[in-house]
């Protein structure tokens, strides 16, 4: 059992460590722009979407803020945005908004020579090659008239019950109405804006947190390198994800870790607690459904903000999906049991470097020590005799100074 200054003291570490894991103010500014640009390009005045309005937004881990730099830094960041119509033309199909966006890409030739020659199921990817190494998928989508004073209103108030006034139509290659059907109220609905707005009130502890936690998750955030416990949480979960399965398309998906951590979460104010609850409770919301589909029960991991839709339907296609889930789970349980029974800098940071990077955690403890330089300089700094964790209890670590006294 840790006490609170032991508490404390790991907190911190995992707080260094996922500050680590943040893509830096440089990259997230070149994306913003990027995808701002891109946005121009698709309202230009010669184009057939431009009566429609069209808007480049972020969703999913760039808008909640869990976006977690991979572990190589010349790998691609995946940045999900959706590109929002207001309204269209009544004989518009899935097909043809689909290929007026990718016609509308394509007449810049310079974005010509980055999209990816086939589009995707339901998105255009456009590949950039960089300082910052990313690629955006675009998601074309289309919403009513009024939408966007919802959106600004479910991301301004501390209170927004509504959330699947946030919805969304869009299209989808394997949807068999793709080709003919031109209601967009009968193309598939999404609500990444509503999912965003649902974990905001998951992530929130105060009324405080609202206030700084808008500013980063919003359709047009800003940057921020304060993050809350539960984003800390999830991006450390991905992490650790991505180091133990190494590339395997068979890892547990982003979107259900995100899912299950939030549910799990019960409002810990630090990262620590956080992560140990979230770990100990995510198992408890994955449900048991009869499927129709499958004539027999299958786990389910609902959507938040549309219990129909299953972020698990992929397991019972694949059960190595299913299993992978369960032996990551285990495996990040059984590594911060054994960080947490450390005790010294060296065996802690060691027991560190396996399930989460070497180099990740180098960092990590560099930046630490920068911390504890500047508050061992003016005095804050303390080790305890009996424990060895360095804090605000103990004796005085003393001042470093030339002469060595």
């Amino acid at each position: 059992m840790l006490n609170f200054e032991q508490k404390g003291y790991f907190s911190e570490i995992l707080e260094a460590l996922g500050k680590t894991l943040d893509i830096s103010k440089s990259q997230y500014e070149e994306v913003v722009k990027s995808y701002q640009a891109v946005g121009k390009l698709l309202s230009q005045e010669d184009s057939l979407l431009a009566p429609y309005t069209p808007e480049i937004l972020p969703q999913g881990s760039w808008l909640i803020g869990t976006l977690t730099k991979n572990i190589n830094d010349t790998d691609d960041i995946d940045v999900d945005l959706v590109c929002q119509l207001i309204g269209k033309q009544a004989d518009w199909t899935q097909k043809y908004l689909k290929q007026i966006v990718g016609d509308q890409i394509k007449s810049n030739k310079t974005y010509e020579a980055m999209l990816e020659e086939q589009d995707g199921r339901r998105c255009w990817t456009l590949n950039y090659s960089n300082s910052a190494n990313y690629h955006m998928d675009i998601l074309p989508s289309i919403v009513d008239s009024g939408y966007k004073l919802i959106l600004e209103k479910a991301f301004s108030a501390h209170e927004f019950e509504q959330v699947d006034k946030l919805a969304i139509r869009i299209t989808d290659k394997k949807r068999d109405d793709y080709d003919f059907e031109t209601n967009h109220l009968n193309w598939l609905k999404s609500n990444p804006f509503g999912y965003a707005r649902w974990f905001i009130a998951r992530a929130m502890t105060s009324t405080d947190d609202f206030i700084v936690f808008k500013e980063s998750v919003q359709p047009l955030p800003t940057y921020t390198e304060k993050k809350l416990p539960l984003q800390r949480a999830i991006q450390i979960l991905k992490r650790h994800r991505d180091i133990m399965f190494d590339g395997d398309e068979n890892k547990p998906i982003s979107i259900i870790i995100t899912t299950l951590a939030a549910k799990a979460y019960n409002k810990e104010t630090n990262i620590l607690d956080a992560l140990m609850n979230i770990i100990s409770r995510m198992p408890q919301f994955i449900e048991d459904r009869y499927s129709t589909e499958h004539g027999r029960n299958i786990k389910w991991v609902p959507n938040p903000v549309n219990e129909k839709e299953n972020f698990a339907d992929k397991w019972a296609e694949k059960s190595i999906k299913d299993k992978n889930f369960y032996l990551w789970h285990d495996q990040v349980h059984q590594d911060l049991q054994k960080i947490l029974r450390q005790r010294g800098y060296k065996s802690i940071k060691e027991s560190i470097e396996n399930p989460f990077g070497r180099d990740t955690v180098a960092k990590a403890f560099e930046n630490l020590g920068e911390v504890s330089k500047r508050q061992r300089e003016i005095g804050n700094l303390k080790v305890n005799p009996a424990t060895g964790f360095l804090g605000a209890v103990g004796i005085p670590v003393k001042r470093h100074t030339f002469d060595g006294n």
